[in-house]
């Protein structure tokens, strides 16, 4: 009988460890990314990808290019917003850093 509840203990245990993520990103950016997905202004050109910068990755969600003022948030991985880019006045800075002088791209996760 504790032979059956270990192996049963050991299946539940592993079995609920291979979660597959939609999108490859730690959970509250998978949420974030299914709510900009239903909000998003544009019908083309908006996207969401994964970036290094200052050494830890970051979630940029760009809005799209249908109108002038719409620019890029930026997210730390526990969904910590770190900064707005581009917008009505084509900011660039994050933390006082110039983001895409200072940022590796890593990979595009979503794109419309």
């Amino acid at each position: 009988m504790k032979k059956l509840a270990f192996i049963i203990l050991t299946y539940v245990l592993l079995s609920s460890g291979c979660e597959k993520s939609k999108y490859g990103a730690p959970g509250c950016i998978e949420d974030k990314i299914d709510g900009f997905i239903s909000s998003v202004p544009c019908d083309n050109g908006a996207y969401v990808a994964e970036y290094d910068f200052q050494g830890q990755d970051v979630y940029l969600f760009s809005e799209g290019y249908c109108r002038a003022d719409l620019g890029t948030y930026v997210y730390s991985k526990d969904c910590l917003r770190l900064g707005y880019l581009g917008g009505i006045e084509g900011n660039k800075f994050i933390q006082g850093v110039d983001f895409y002088n200072n940022a590796k791209y890593i990979k595009r996760l979503w794109e419309n």
